[in-house]
């Protein structure tokens, strides 16, 4: 299995996750020539793609997802209420399959069993990922003010690790964001700051961990060297071990083995 990403940040997320002849897209906040643009860059033509995967409604997520779908004919997968908050953004004439999930039911497409899971935050019916493929764990979480024992239930034990580090507590503080959009952020049904997802990761069983990826990093209350500092102090490893996903380039691929 194998993952790489298009980018990351409030300005677009998108994830490639692939295995054997099944390759998948994990939600897609760009326009369409800019996502095209950026799966090119992985190496990859857009009509390969077998199926793409919805967290949540918010534009950064779902900003290209109907318009690549529709154009190349790609199946989308979706919680009810993530669909019912989308309806902006789906075509008149729909040329693509939509299939509407269960949050906690787990289900596969092609190769690879997905497994979702319901996060807090200020959206519909969000939910994140599990990835798995018969021998290893790719576990995804982005999007979510507060971990729960679930949460940490379903990420433990990967062999991979996409964790969203969204802010610095003290950048946000004393940050440019008048003060409501700052309790949204900093909320329960907000965004995981450094510290938060530092302590998440100090319960999980990271025997098996071979790739952890910081991402959702803001441009305005964060800085990578902040994140890996938390992160590594929580894993006891090297700051540069810590990946970093960024809004511009993602990141490229990365191998579980």
């Amino acid at each position: 299995m194998r993952f790489a990403s298009l980018g990351s940040g409030s300005a677009g997320n998108g994830l490639i996750i692939e295995h054997s002849a099944t390759r998948l897209l994990l939600d897609c906040g760009f326009g369409l020539r800019d996502a095209i643009k950026r799966i090119a860059r992985l190496s990859l033509e857009p009509d390969t793609i077998d199926g793409i995967l919805v967290t949540h409604e918010h534009d950064d997520h779902t900003h290209g997802v109907f318009k690549l779908a529709n154009k190349y004919r790609i199946p989308v997968w979706l919680t009810h209420g993530t669909y019912a908050s989308s309806q902006k953004f789906l075509p008149k004439q729909q040329d693509f399959k939509l299939h509407i999930i269960d949050s906690h039911q787990a289900f596969s497409i092609g190769d690879l069993h997905v497994q979702p899971y319901p996060v807090p935050h200020d959206a519909r019916e969000p939910v994140q990922y599990i990835f798995e493929n018969g021998s290893h764990k790719l576990g995804v979480l982005t999007d979510a003010g507060i971990s729960t024992p679930h949460i940490e239930a379903m990420l433990s034990g990967s062999d991979a690790l996409i964790l969203e580090c969204n802010h610095d507590l003290e950048m946000l503080r004393k940050g440019p964001y008048v003060h409501s959009l700052k309790q949204r952020v900093g909320g329960r049904l907000g965004h995981l700051d450094n510290d938060s997802a530092a302590r998440l990761l100090q319960v999980l069983d990271n025997r098996k961990l071979q790739h952890i990826v910081a991402a959702h990093l803001s441009e305005k209350n964060n800085q990578p060297a902040l994140v890996s500092a938390a992160l590594s102090q929580s894993l006891n490893c090297e700051e540069h071990w810590i990946g970093i996903a960024q809004q511009a380039e993602g990141f490229d691929w990365r191998e579980i083995k």
